[in-house]
């Protein structure tokens, strides 16, 4: 199925689409009383996103406890670092809604190294009780990079993984943990974040670049299996 883009005039406007539409599909995943399973993403849209979570979530219906999160990539840092994906998600939504179900990346405490924890992660999603993920969140960066796969690193090519280490990260810290292409297609749906992708943004040749399906551009070879949107601004 081909990519549906949506454009929004700012980027605030974007994150609040984007958390309405996520609180909505949670709800009706549980009203079909199914655990819904979401990949999270990390970035300053994603920051916005998840503060729109917050603010908006007493408007829906939803058992927070009956949630399952997952991440798309984590810096392979410490648990207390201000750099790990899952801290910034937990400071900004799920504390606050009492998630309790969430699948953090191993951090240096709990894995010897990148490939261990890579290693961890894809026996936790093969052990886990969802076939696929009903949703991934993600963020494309300037060079057009999703999670901790950048352009013409070796791990985008990886084949029949789940998760692999990254040691060479072009963006600091240079260690990290993240998905595989084919796990993050491995969902119904896929959302890819672009704010500042319109003309002069600072995404804005990535953007142009995956809209012309560059193969150059990680983003453009990930698919969801019933869904895949792009919310630009």
């Amino acid at each position: 199925m081909d990519p549906v883009v949506l454009r929004y005039d700012t980027s605030a406007a974007l994150a609040t689409e984007v958390a309405a539409r996520l609180l909505s599909l949670v709800q009706q995943l549980q009203d079909q009383e199914r655990t819904p399973q979401v990949v999270l993403t990390g970035g300053t849209v994603a920051q916005a996103l998840y503060a729109e979570i917050a603010r908006l979530a007493h408007e829906y219906v939803i058992d927070w406890d009956a949630v399952e999160f997952w991440w798309g990539d984590e810096r392979f840092v410490t648990p207390d670092s201000p750099d790990r994906n899952a801290r910034q998600a937990h400071e900004a939504f799920l504390n606050a809604l009492g998630a309790t179900k969430f699948h953090e990346m191993p951090s240096p405490n709990s894995a010897c190294s990148v490939d261990e924890g890579a290693r961890a992660y894809e026996a936790q999603v093969r052990g886990s009780s969802a076939d696929r993920f009903d949703v991934v969140l993600l963020s494309i960066g300037p060079d057009g990079h999703i999670a901790s796969l950048f352009p013409g690193s070796p791990e985008v090519e990886v084949t029949g993984r789940i998760a692999v280490g990254v040691t060479r990260s072009p963006k600091p810290p240079p260690e990290r943990i993240t998905l595989t292409l084919e796990a993050l297609s491995r969902s119904d749906r896929v959302w890819i974040l672009a704010a500042d992708s319109g003309p002069g943004g600072a995404k804005e040749n990535a953007f142009n670049r995956a809209m012309a399906a560059d193969p150059e551009i990680p983003a453009t070879r990930v698919r969801g299996h019933l869904e895949t949107t792009w919310f630009a601004s």
